[in-house]
């Protein structure tokens, strides 16, 4: 049985593959608790609705007895930090850089299996982040890696660049050694954080982290994020980069998460430019498009406002009359930022006076202060 899931995880493209039990995290539901008691699962309630199955697989399915976890490396072929010093280019989190990594694993999954099933005739479920499963922990309970301080899964050959998926089954299969942690007195990726969204190593306060505040977060970035935020317009690399490890990682081989050359480093100026349409037709596939492009659009203003570029100031003002009262608030910020006070002065006190959203109305309150106050 072993022989052919390692075989078979192979043939689909899978980098790693392991094996664990259902109950080799006992430490993981305290931990999860913790993180919920602390609030830092910030406006994903659906974290705290599944506490229960989330920290203990058994109560997710009672019958499984052996969990395989398979592991995909997406690793880029540069530092992907290269591209936050071009300030009129966006930057785009390694995993979305191409294909929706569920759409191409779970697929594969599902075909390993059903090898299983016709081998064993044993029960199988798949998931791949779909459901309340904890993977990390149980990819380092298999010893695929352990978790680093910075929460994500870091493993000797490559890197932190993995993507992980699960295949829990009724079948009695051995289970593989537990990896060791091996981050010693290391912090670089603690270090590495622009918003300080480790209170502790091992430990993430999602509510200070990039990749939650341009992805998960539902409304307008907080004003103590936006500067500090840059030019990332969907998730953040920088922890994962800084990690030491990386040094053994290999670039993905995997043609689909490849990053598309007009995802690498977009220009700003285009993707201000994006309707409804034209945002669906140009994430097709990707993992970005399910945020869609009003969240997307807020974004990219506040890299635009970043940017300290005036030529992208006309593209910021086509979005003061968007439809989305979202988009029209980070436009009034990234404006600000970009041209003369007077001319920001004169276009505040009309939209202040005819603006119906008190929300933006105060964004171009502060904005007008805030500016006057810089230039004092």
């Amino acid at each position: 049985m072993r022989a052919l899931i390692d075989r078979e995880a192979r043939r689909a493209g899978f980098d790693a593959v392991a094996v664990t039990t259902p109950d080799a995290i006992p430490q993981a539901p305290a931990r999860l608790a913790a993180f919920v008691a602390d609030g830092f699962h910030g406006s994903m309630g659906w974290i705290a609705e599944t506490l229960e199955r989330r920290g203990e697989p058994m109560a997710l399915w009672p019958e499984v007895r052996s969990i395989i976890v398979l592991a995909m490396n997406y690793g880029p072929d540069h530092d992907p930090r290269a591209v936050l010093g071009r300030r009129q280019r966006g930057a785009i989190s390694v995993y979305a850089q191409n294909r929706d990594y569920h759409d191409v694993m779970k697929g594969r999954l599902k075909e390993i299996a059903g090898k299983i099933v016709g081998h064993s005739g044993s029960d199988v479920k798949v998931f791949v982040d779909t459901a309340p499963v904890m993977e990390k922990p149980l990819a380092e309970a298999a010893g695929l890696g352990w978790q680093g301080k910075h929460t994500n899964l870091v493993s000797r050959e490559h890197g932190s660049w993995l993507f992980l998926g699960t295949i829990f089954t009724t079948a009695e299969l051995a289970s593989d050694t537990p990896e060791d942690d091996h981050c010693g007195s290391c912090r670089a990726c603690l270090d590495a954080c622009p918003t300080d969204a480790f209170p502790a190593p091992y430990r993430l306060d999602a509510r200070r982290c990039i990749s939650y505040l341009t992805i998960e977060n539902k409304g307008p970035v907080p004003h103590e994020f936006r500067e500090k935020i840059g030019n990332r317009i969907y998730g953040c690399d920088d922890c994962l980069a800084a990690c030491p490890w990386n040094k053994f990682a290999r670039a993905a081989s995997e043609a689909k998460l490849v990053a598309r050359a007009d995802l690498r480093e977009p220009p700003l100026a285009d993707l201000l430019a994006l309707d409804d349409a034209s945002f669906r037709s140009f994430f097709s596939g990707s993992p970005v498009k399910r945020i869609g492009r009003d969240r997307f659009v807020r974004n990219v203003l506040i890299a635009a406002g970043n940017s300290g570029e005036p030529s992208l100031g006309n593209a910021v003002r086509a979005l003061l009359g968007d439809a989305s009262p979202l988009v029209r608030g980070a436009a009034v910020w990234a404006l600000s930022r970009l041209v003369p006070t007077s001319e920001f002065a004169k276009s505040a006190s009309a939209a202040v006076k005819a603006e119906g959203d008190e929300a933006v109305r105060r964004e171009w309150r502060l904005a007008l202060a805030n500016q006057i106050e810089a230039h004092a």
